[in-house]
């Protein structure tokens, strides 16, 4: 009896342990792996087993930011398991992420929470860090911005419904001019779609002020321009990157 009053508060409990194989993954990736469940010094009854892919996001809320936590998976491993006292089970798993998932770039973040449902108890918790890296289609255009002499300058998941995506938020990559490009614009800030056969690509062109009419256009925002292409992963060796992007460009600025 008193175990068990010591188990209802953490002491002596389950534990859960996730271990994954290939935490440095690209959206649509398969992430795989195996939860490890302990059992403690009683027998336990376990109600769910779950993993929750997470990530975060900043939100405007009365003058202030703050930051908010997305669930974009919630998945279940299974449930009504009992775990005896120092018994050792051993649950695999392979989660695919989704494709919308942001890269772990500036200080975004990704991560799986794993948790135990144990009624009557504290429930235990592990947290494992992912690494997001870009995909193959992402990686074609920061390496044709790169050389059309943009640096990245900021990352930022921000609150939004204005795209239509399967979560509130939206992944901004904020690029700062060099070369040429110095005189005309602000900055060029990226937002990618990515779908299984092909990325979408939003870019917002923040024009250069320049005299009263340039700051009137800044100050109500006429100044911004969007262009939105497409990179078909069939056919990506047909596709002039760099040379796409600088044509968009161009356009708007001339």
């Amino acid at each position: 009896m008193f175990k068990k009053m010591l188990a209802s508060v953490g002491i002596g409990a389950a534990k859960v342990d996730t271990r994954i194989f290939n935490a440095s993954v690209v959206p649509g990736d398969v992430l795989e792996g195996e939860v490890y469940i302990i059992g403690g010094d009683i027998a336990q009854d376990i109600n769910d087993i779950y993993l929750k892919l997470a990530t975060e996001y900043e939100r405007e809320v009365d003058d202030s930011t703050v930051h908010e936590e997305c669930v974009m998976v919630d998945y279940r491993l299974l449930e009504r398991l009992t775990v005896q006292p120092k018994e050792e089970i051993v649950v695999p798993f392979a989660l695919e992420l989704p494709y919308e998932m942001p890269l772990t770039m500036g200080r975004i973040p990704v991560y799986i929470r794993t948790g135990l449902d144990i009624k009557t108890a504290i429930n235990p918790r592990d947290r494992d860090v992912l690494e997001v890296r870009p995909h193959p289609l992402m990686q074609r255009v920061f390496a044709a911005v790169e050389r059309l002499g943009f640096h990245l300058h900021k990352v930022d998941c921000e609150y939004t419904h204005a795209f239509g995506g399967s979560y509130p938020f939206v992944q901004e990559f904020e690029f700062k001019p060099g070369g040429e490009y110095r005189n005309y614009l602000d900055e060029l800030e990226i937002i990618f779609r990515l779908h299984p056969e092909e990325l979408e690509v939003l870019l917002e062109i923040d024009k250069r002020a320049r005299g009263f009419g340039g700051w009137l256009n800044e100050a109500f925002d006429l100044d911004e321009r969007y262009a939105r292409f497409y990179l078909p992963e069939s056919d990506l060796d047909q596709v002039d990157v760099e040379a796409m992007i600088d044509d968009i460009l161009r356009s708007h600025i001339h």
